[in-house]
């Protein structure tokens, strides 16, 4: 893994780069974020380019031996651009522009922005393209921030009604998929459709879902746009685009279709404060972020590109953008680092170089302080470079490569999918909903898959996080996570499995097209487990229910339900039931269904019994502390406030007790708080 920084030498005195570029050597730093934002100072007025600077920028760091990621700098197009093509500005879901003054303000659907965007990426992929410090590519930056996936212009309407039109074969197909006979919302032609906005109450929940797709294939569109260019100018060199954490307003597995790499920007206090709805949580976990919230977004988007991923911003301390910002506790920007190298990171870049004085991200800290001083994350980062090298030496001694696409080795994965998120979070049962509906909370979709992937995490297991289509063969546990529209090839596939297979609730309730399925759910997965749902139920959040079931051993398991309840019609005998005689919990040979959500003490409980029954080796953490392997090597990281033995785990291998006896590369088998420990086997 290599340590990369963001870095803006537009910001700074020309005599400031060679000492910042030297001192990013020094500290441990090989790679280099460059230009992204730099729209204005290329071009400052139309046709007039200004590459000169930048070419002397990319050189000052390249006599240092750095590489260099080279960004698009599409996500900030300046003033004269914007009074050229005023049209080009996004609409909010209000009619209300998205103006200049910041950043993101265009509409993925301006015909006029799409060709300017293409000639200026061209003109920096042709200038800077074959430099030998290039390394990779980023195209514009976090498509989707500040939610600017969804544009309600006068371009987006029009490109919508050509979409819909190549998507279904007629008018009356649309109605028909849409339930339009409801309301009488029927349409004569496609010219009548309207972008789902504005309505009285909400928009039909299948135009909404039609309008997130589209939007999701004009952001492919847009990136691809730009990824050819790229690619006819820069053979050989990759191509990334840095997308978010908790981020689902489009589909991101369609955008990496086009992608070398997918990186994301990983904020774990950030996340916590923003997205967090438990006080008890964002209180524990105040200095460190969740133990499982970085590792999530680490699998999801190691999945996306053949095992190819960065982290290409990493908090170092304070950020600015947060209802709250504290500092990080000592020793978590190296820690992050850490967590991020478990899980097959090609580089970590952190976020930014130095703090800057002025405009928006003032209260943003970077390695450096504003004035150029080191702040404690470049400390931090100088061990972080020294805990790669000796884990570098170990691979090296065993014959294994320092990184090797995919081969973070799991025996469990949880299936994901956009769309099926979309189509609960447009009708979420309580709290938010639409297109435009918070992440995080109760019913939420991503936040359900996540607490399955913490229960999964706590028991020392790896994980992958996978989509539909992709190949289910290898694995011993499946979990059904966020799959309320089940496509054709994973329900294929689940019935070839010989894992075993937990299926969550919601899932195969909705076709494609959001409405609900002909055969109750759970759809297509009734062939896997002899079950039809006939009646679902949201809960208030005082209500919970406790009953009393077995696990795979014949020993009582305790479970509490909470916010959801399914009742089943099934000849199948329930694990258990509620007192008023619903069901709970149903098998079928190794096919689980979950017909309640659980909270979290019990749903640890429940996939630790599963996880046994399915033959994997589990371990016992306690609530901070996490286990990851990654080829030869095994990852002990604690995130929480108590000091942990290492060799008193329950569950842990006798190899493992062994290897911290005799072949610790970091830390200690004694644990401490913020710190992490890491032995070959």
């Amino acid at each position: 893994m290599k340590i990369g920084v963001c870095y803006y030498p537009e910001h700074w005195p020309k005599s400031r780069w060679p000492h910042d570029a030297q001192k990013m050597r020094e500290i441990g730093i090989s790679i280099v974020r460059i230009g992204e934002f730099a729209w204005q100072q290329l071009e400052p007025r139309d046709g007039e380019l200004h590459f000169d600077w930048l070419h002397e920028a990319i050189e000052t760091l390249h006599q240092q031996g750095l590489k260099t990621v080279l960004g698009t700098p599409t996500a900030t197009p300046p003033k004269w651009l914007v009074d050229k093509h005023p049209d080009m500005l996004a609409l909010d879901q209000y009619g209300r522009p998205r103006k200049f003054g910041s950043r993101r303000h265009y509409c993925f659907s301006s015909i006029a922005y799409i060709e300017e965007c293409r000639r200026i990426t061209e003109l920096v992929a042709r200038e800077f393209g074959r430099h030998p410090s290039l390394i990779a590519w980023q195209t514009d930056n976090e498509y989707g921030c500040h939610n600017t996936s969804l544009s309600y212009s006068t371009n987006a309407q029009l490109a919508f009604r050509r979409w819909c039109k190549n998507h279904y074969d007629s008018i009356d197909t649309l109605n028909q998929a849409w339930g339009n006979a409801f309301w009488s919302m029927s349409y004569q032609n496609f010219d009548e459709i309207d972008l789902p906005e504005l309505t009285v109450t909400e928009a039909n929940p299948s135009h909404q879902l039609a309008f997130w797709r589209f939007s999701s294939h004009q952001i492919k569109q847009f990136n691809k746009a730009q990824t050819e260019i790229i690619r006819k100018h820069s053979p050989g060199i990759p191509v990334s685009h840095n997308f978010m954490g908790n981020f689902v307003e489009f589909d991101h597995r369609l955008v990496a279709e086009d992608l070398d790499i997918a990186t994301w920007d990983s904020y774990p206090l950030g996340f916590l404060d923003r997205d967090a709805q438990d006080a008890q949580a964002q209180q524990i976990w105040m200095r460190t972020g969740h133990p499982d919230t970085a590792a999530f977004h680490h699998d999801l988007y190691r999945g996306l590109c053949n095992g190819r991923w960065w982290v290409m911003e990493q908090q170092p301390g304070p950020v600015n953008w947060a209802p709250h910002n504290p500092s990080p506790l000592a020793g978590m920007a190296r820690l992050w680092g850490l967590e991020a190298f478990a899980h097959g990171a090609e580089t970590v870049s952190y976020f930014r170089w130095r703090q800057a004085p002025f405009a928006q991200e003032m209260m943003h800290t970077g390695l450096l302080l504003s004035n150029g001083d080191e702040d404690w994350a470049a400390k931090e980062v100088r061990q972080l470079h020294e805990d790669i090298q000796k884990l570098s030496a170990v691979l090296e001694r065993d014959k294994l490569p320092e990184q090797t696409a995919g081969t973070v080795t799991a025996e469990t994965a949880i299936v994901f999918d956009y769309s099926s998120d979309c189509a609960i979070r447009i009708q979420k049962p309580g709290g938010d909903s639409g297109l435009h509906a918070s992440v995080g909370g109760r019913f939420d979709p991503l936040e359900w898959t996540q607490q399955a992937y913490s229960a999964l995490r706590q028991l020392g297991l790896s994980i992958d996080i996978v989509g539909q289509d992709s190949d289910l063969s290898n694995y011993k546990l499946i979990v059904v996570a966020c799959a309320s529209i089940v496509t054709d090839t994973l329900a294929s596939n689940l019935k070839r499995t010989e894992a075993t297979v937990l299926i969550l609730p919601r899932s195969g309730s909705r076709t494609k097209n959001g409405t609900l399925v002909d055969n109750l759910p759970p759809g297509p997965l009734g062939e896997l487990i002899p079950l039809t749902i006939i009646r679902s139920e949201s809960m208030p959040p005082a209500w919970q229910e406790t009953l009393t079931t077995q696990d795979h051993a014949g020993n009582k398991l305790s479970c509490t339900s909470c916010d959801w309840r399914e009742q089943v019609q099934t000849s199948l005998t329930p694990a258990g039931s509620f007192s008023d005689g619903w069901g709970f919990l149903y098998k079928h040979h190794k096919i689980y269904y979950l017909n309640a959500w659980l909270e979290s003490e019990s749903l640890l409980a429940l996939v630790s019994s599963i996880s046994l029954s399915a033959g994997l080796e589990t371990v016992q953490c306690n609530a901070g502390l996490r286990l990851r392997r990654w080829k030869n090597l095994v990852f002990a990281i604690n995130y929480g406030p108590e000091v942990v033995q290492l060799t008193e785990l329950s569950g842990l291998p006798e190899t493992d007790k062994k290897a911290l006896k005799s072949d610790l590369i970091i830390g200690k088998s004694t644990l401490f708080p913020s710190d992490a420990a890491i032995w070959a086997v």
